[in-house]
Parts: C-alpha cells; structure tokens; sequence
C-alpha cells in the first residue's frame, strides 16, 4: 500500500484538523506538507466549504489537486477552473427545508449552490458561520432560492438545539437526503448516500487516480465516511469518540501541536523515505 510515495494521496479535513482554532495551519504541519510534497506525495482537502468559501485558504499552502467539497457533493479543480464532479440534492428538497424551517423558527439557515451561498434565516450562528466563511452571501426567501443545483443545505442553531433538530429528522424518515452534523452549531442536509466518504470513492474514478493510495484525517461526524473509505483513515488526538473508534488510526497530537504531521511521518516512515 505504500510502496511508492508519490502514489499516495492524502486528503485532510480543515476544521479540527488542518486548521488549529485560530483557523491556521500550524508550522509544524506547514512543514511536513512541504516535506511530503517534495518526497513527490500528493496533499489535498476535504471540506464542507464551497467554492468561493474556499478560495481564501488556497494562499496559505499549495494545493494544486482536485478538493472534495460541499462535504463530498462536489469535487473541484482550481488548477484548471473546472468541477470535475457534482451530486446535487432531489427537487424535494426545497420542500423539506420548509417543513424544517417551520419546525425549528429559531434555526437560521442557507443553501448552498455552484455559484454561491443563499441565506434564507439570518440568525446569529448563521451570522457566526458567515463570518468564519468570510463571504458576501445572497439574501433571499427560501422560496426564491432558484430550483435545481442544490448541493447542500445547512442549518444553524444554539448547541442545545442540535440533539431536537437530530430525533425530528429521524423520526420523518426522509429517503432521498441525508443529514449529517459538521460542528456543534451546524447541522447539513445532503444528498442521500452523499457524503466526504462517496466523494472518495468518486475520487478514485478521476483520471489519473486511478491507482493511488488514499490516506484520510478528520475529527468530526462528517469525516467518518471518509476514514472508512479511504486505505487509511486516521484522526487526531481531538477527534470526538465515535470518530477514534471508525479510524484506523488515532494520533496523539491534535489539531494544535502538528497532527497532520504526525500522519505524514506516519506514512514517510511506511514508505522508506
């Protein structure tokens, strides 16, 4: 599996992973991503973020492969422009985010589509989100979010909300969305059996994929189904419980003190270099 490094890709969640709390990528990962990249391995992400949500981290280090985002409803290619893959969600799904909106009027909420972010409830966690963000969103009606290319929807509310909002989901028994929580505030509706995970699975059918190695790390719900797709699937010490037990393997740095460069160690190591 990691006979040749520069057939091993790694995709690393942001959030709890990448990132440290103050939203930066620390030097001791900095320097181990320009270390594994030199040895010839290939480093991208995973994120829930979109397309233009995104842009603002391309600076901090190179990325020149296809990113998994939207939480694995869409693949993009910022070296040539393109999206290479999409899943957006069914026509219904305007019609459950209503029945939502009525059940929890606290939630803010918004849509989220190829060519930008649509608030429809601007509540403060919503506020909060767009600030970590940092984007300029369209203000809209749910009703008047154009039809069609949906890619997720996410809604935002008070931490003691998220366990409500959970049990009202599984008890409509909706077949044709998944919903998955992405922090302690967020929770996400996307196309059923879309997930970090089937965007991998995507991945490999790419051109030029075909034959890697996979390595994943996340720390949060909607990283699982990455961890368990890819060849290797690890997680930082900060990972909550049930993420450690999908994970093949469970640093012992987080995301503040170099957990990223503990993985890329990690498979240096495996591969002799």
């Amino acid at each position: 599996m990691f006979e040749d490094i520069s057939k091993v890709i790694l995709l690393s969640d942001m959030d709890g992973t990448l990132l440290n709390g103050k939203k930066q990528i620390t030097d001791i990962d900095r320097a181990a991503i320009k270390r594994f990249t030199e040895l010839g391995g290939k480093f991208t992400v995973a994120t829930g973020r979109t397309i233009q949500s995104f842009d603002q981290f391309r600076a901090l280090i190179d990325m020149p492969y296809p990113v998994i985002m939207y939480n694995g409803a869409a693949i993009h290619d910022y070296s040539s422009g393109k999206t290479l893959f999409t899943r957006p969600l069914p026509e219904e799904c305007r019609d459950i985010a209503l029945q939502l909106y009525e059940a929890m009027p606290d939630a803010g909420g918004e849509v989220l589509r190829l060519d930008g972010t649509y608030v429809f409830r601007n509540n403060d966690y919503q506020k909060l989100h767009t600030k970590l963000c940092n984007i300029v969103p369209d203000y809209a009606e749910l009703s008047e979010v154009e039809e069609g290319g949906w890619l997720k929807v996410l809604f935002s509310m008070a931490p003691d909300d998220m366990d409500f909002f959970g049990a009202y989901v599984r008890s409509q028994g909706w077949d044709t969305v998944d919903f998955v929580r992405s922090s302690e505030m967020f929770w996400e509706m996307l196309p059923k059996g879309v997930s970090k995970g089937s965007a991998l699975t995507e991945y490999r059918r790419l051109d030029g994929w075909q034959d890697f190695t996979f390595v994943s790390i996340g720390d949060f719900d909607n990283d699982i189904e990455m961890l368990c797709a890819a060849d290797l699937g690890a997680c930082p010490a900060n990972a909550e419980d049930k993420v450690k037990k999908a994970a093949g393997l469970v640093l012992s740095h987080t995301n503040e003190d170099g957990a990223v460069a503990e993985l890329i160690g990690y498979i240096i190591d495996k591969c002799g270099c």
